[in-house]
């Protein structure tokens, strides 16, 4: 299977995006990762995109902050399912680029994640979910990974709460 895309408007965003890179790799799904800027080079998106299919890339993850119009524009170009993840910036923290990214006109979808690390992060794991419906290996891995998280929280729910 070809890997997972990642793409980001800028090398800047990687400090949020290495997240859904990490948790692909702690899934053992393959993933790469470029700079496509849907302001800077726009040229680059539909060529990029024309790739993807051609390599039969199953999930595109694309993180972009301010106007954040990268993932929205991925998927005019595709039918290949786009996550977005919002970056933070340093004016709105991240709000313009949810609402930008979340806000899709009907018929072109992308399914966005929550702001900054945590939303890349659930954008890994969503893409290896995906995957996972026709990969049983990859299903089965992110079962694993839900069984740790659930032990996680029940080693440390013995509370004692006050009388």
């Amino acid at each position: 299977m070809a890997p997972v895309l990642i793409l980001m408007g800028s090398q800047s965003d990687w400090p949020v995006m290495q997240h859904a890179a990490q948790m692909l790799k702690d899934l053992g799904v393959e993933w790469r990762a470029e700079v496509v800027s849907a302001h800077r080079t726009p040229d680059l998106l539909q060529t990029t995109m024309q790739q993807a299919e051609q390599d039969d890339v199953p999930v595109v993850i694309a993180g972009a902050g301010g106007a954040a119009h990268l993932p929205g524009m991925l998927a005019a170009f595709t039918a290949i399912p786009v996550l977005g993840v919002p970056v933070p910036g340093k004016q709105l923290k991240g709000l313009d680029s949810l609402l930008s990214i979340v806000q899709m006109p009907k018929g072109v979808a992308v399914g966005t994640l929550a702001v900054g690390p945590a939303g890349a992060a659930n954008a890994g794991l969503l893409a290896a979910q995906i995957i996972g419906v026709s990969d049983k290996s990859v299903r089965d891995r992110v079962q694993r990974f839900r069984a740790q998280q659930r032990e996680k929280v029940m080693s440390g729910a013995k509370l004692e709460l006050p009388e």
